[in-house]
């Protein structure tokens, strides 16, 4: 399970104001259960966890094996919730280099039209044999109409259809609502494969849903392991939530205090990703109301060489989060050299799992002498059930933390000011 030490942290918070704090994370948690809180009609993220759909497990990984052993590519079409959970879970349980399976691609992202070119270049470009690639696209819109999934969308699907003509819809995957919308409509004319997205369960929120688990799958990652984590943390927390009414307790007596940055920060490159997925969990869950501490996303050691220094000697309106796995994943070690000509013998023998760890207790360290409150969530080990553990840790978090900020922690109506000032400057 999760291990959360707020340790460091508790130090710099009055004991009065921590547990006037922990009062409003208990109430805010009794909202949640009894779905008396705003936005109580999203609560479907839990809902999934208490009577698993086994058998969509089982459709999602049937489909997804058959991908696997057929596709060259693999394009995930989708942005926000549709695709950072999705990425966060495969950058972090695949290789980095000559991984099997289907290489996957994001498109529907961002609008880059550079970007967006090369990628239709790449997949109209045969293999080194001369034969196409075969590809497979998986768009993920709850409306359709999410103006940049829905325009790299439009252009894949043409490169689709020149390539495969009527089999272009045996290629292309769906995930969407259950009804209404403009990718229904095309999914009636065209028979694309269709997975739904629940009513009731929003896009930050959507990971363990098809959302997440079809992309997750495709790459090889077993999804019942993953799902099961989370259904295990579920029931952990729904028997015992300290841990995270504790961590939950402390973010708002830290906000209270007049921070109003949190960095969540990692030494393992591979849940990078995964501090955007929780980046956007709690940014747009909080950020509300001129409420709520900013996160954001830093990856160690690579980032103490740029935002190190300001960490440690900046203005003091920051807390810091490190996500540590505990289980090395590599048994790497620091080779003898015969002559020490770079000063570095007297690493020899050590793994560099251990160099990296000291290197975060130094900096957790000197960024605590520094005036940085730390948290430390931990897993045991980067594996699906962990992860899976970790998806449900920071859903239930970011509810509790929120509703004890008086804010709904469901809705986003600041992301409709941009889209509408958007569509009017194109003209729609």
């Amino acid at each position: 399970m999760v291990d959360c030490n707020i340790e460091n942290a508790r130090t710099f918070i009055d004991e009065d104001e921590f547990q006037n704090s922990r009062t409003k994370a208990e109430q805010a948690l009794q909202q949640l259960k009894s779905r008396t809180g705003p936005g109580s009609e999203w609560l479907g993220w839990r809902d999934i966890l208490v009577d698993p759909n086994d058998a969509e497990l089982e459709q999602i990984s049937s489909l997804a094996a058959r991908i696997r052993d057929e596709a060259d590519i693999f394009v995930v079409c989708g942005i926000g919730g549709s695709y950072l959970g999705a990425k966060a879970i495969i950058e972090a349980l695949s290789p980095h280099f000559n991984g099997k399976g289907p290489e996957i691609l994001y498109a529907g992202h961002h609008m880059g039209g550079h970007y967006l070119e090369q990628l239709l270049d790449y997949l109209k470009a045969p293999k080194e044999d001369g034969t196409p690639k075969n590809i497979y696209l998986n768009v993920i819109s709850k409306s359709g109409s999410t103006l940049e999934t829905a325009l790299s969308f439009r252009m894949i699907r043409e490169v689709l259809e020149d390539l495969y003509s009527e089999e272009a819809k045996e290629h292309i995957i769906c995930t969407t609502g259950e009804e209404g919308g403009i990718l229904n409509e095309l999914i009636k004319e065209k028979g694309y494969q269709k997975f739904i997205i629940p009513d009731d369960v929003g896009g930050r929120y959507s990971v363990l849903t098809p959302v997440g688990l079809v992309p997750i799958a495709v790459a090889g990652v077993d999804i019942r392991t993953l799902f099961y984590g989370a259904v295990s943390a579920f029931n952990t927390y729904e028997e015992d939530a300290e841990s995270i009414l504790d961590y939950a307790a402390l973010r708002h007596a830290v906000h209270k205090s007049g921070k109003t940055i949190d960095v969540f920060a990692t030494f393992e490159p591979e849940l990078t990703s995964l501090g955007g997925w929780i980046q956007q969990l709690l940014g747009e869950s909080e950020g509300k109301e001129g409420k709520g501490i900013f996160p954001t996303v830093a990856t160690y050691s690579t980032d103490l060489h740029s935002l190190g220094q300001f960490i440690q000697q900046g203005k003091r309106s920051l807390m810091e989060t490190f996500i540590i796995v505990e289980k090395p994943f590599s048994n790497l070690k620091v080779n003898q050299l015969p002559k020490d000509n770079d000063n570095l013998n007297y690493l020899s023998g050590k793994s560099f799992h251990e160099i990296n760890t000291k290197a975060r207790e130094g900096t957790i360290e000197a960024h605590v002498e520094g005036n940085v409150p730390v948290v430390q969530i931990s897993i045991k080990a980067l594996n699906a059930e962990s992860l899976g553990n970790l998806i449900y840790f920071f859903e239930l978090l970011t509810g509790i933390f929120v509703y004890s900020l008086g804010v709904n922690p469901f809705n986003q109506p600041g992301v409709e000011d941009y889209k509408k000032a958007m569509y009017r400057l194109l003209g729609k």
